[in-house]
């Protein structure tokens, strides 16, 4: 895997996003702000557009900083940071097993940045089984596809349980006991970029 490899995944990321924009919102619209989507959807439009013109070697780092400065409330810093620390980590090509590292590195980039830990009905509560299952395909000698598709699995059932979940951390957690019985706009949308991994492995 290499810089295309990266560069396939935001690609896809971003059509996945777009694609499920407004249930993002909707979900959003639940117990945050209802901008959760359209953030998130004009965010990756800009990292397609700054990729295109932007150096091809480093997609990743293009892409974090692109989100920090394009994208309104948490998510730009939070997924730009994750990015970023992936970016860093990783070299001009690299195995599943030096990923699995790199993505480790970015989900704990959140977790500093955000101060959250998993339970908290955020991003990491999709990320963080996310990056567990990565690492356990490595130990399982998996090949990429095969890790990829266990983090997404991961991902999204880690996405579903934030629903009974109580948030303590975001505007969610204003709401109190009232957060219950949603998902959590940012872990469905981390997975959905976990899923696109899967995608960019067909493509790259």
């Amino acid at each position: 895997m290499d810089a295309a490899f990266c560069a396939a995944w935001l690609e896809a990321a971003a059509l996945a996003v777009a694609a499920e924009r407004e249930r993002l919102t909707d979900l959003d619209a639940a117990i945050g702000d209802a901008d959760h989507g359209a953030n998130l959807d004009r965010g990756f439009s800009e990292v397609r557009q700054a990729l295109a013109a932007g150096e091809p070697g480093r997609p990743l780092a293009v892409a974090g900083v692109t989100l920090i400065r394009k994208v309104g409330g948490a998510s730009g810093p939070l997924y730009g940071s994750l990015l970023r620390a992936m970016g860093k980590a990783l070299g001009e090509s690299f195995t599943l097993d030096e990923f699995a590292v790199a993505f480790q590195a970015g989900v704990d980039e959140v977790a500093r940045l955000g101060k959250a830990v998993e339970g908290d009905k955020t991003m990491l509560d999709a990320l963080g089984p996310a990056a567990r299952a990565l690492a356990g395909a490595v130990r399982d000698g998996a090949e990429p596809r095969a890790g990829f598709e266990q983090a997404a699995q991961a991902a999204r059932a880690g996405a579903l349980a934030t629903v009974p979940l109580v948030a303590r951390k975001g505007r969610a957690s204003y709401l109190g006991e009232r957060s219950a019985g949603h998902e959590d706009p940012g872990a469905a949308s981390s997975a959905l970029i976990v899923g696109a991994l899967v995608t960019a492995d067909g493509e790259a």
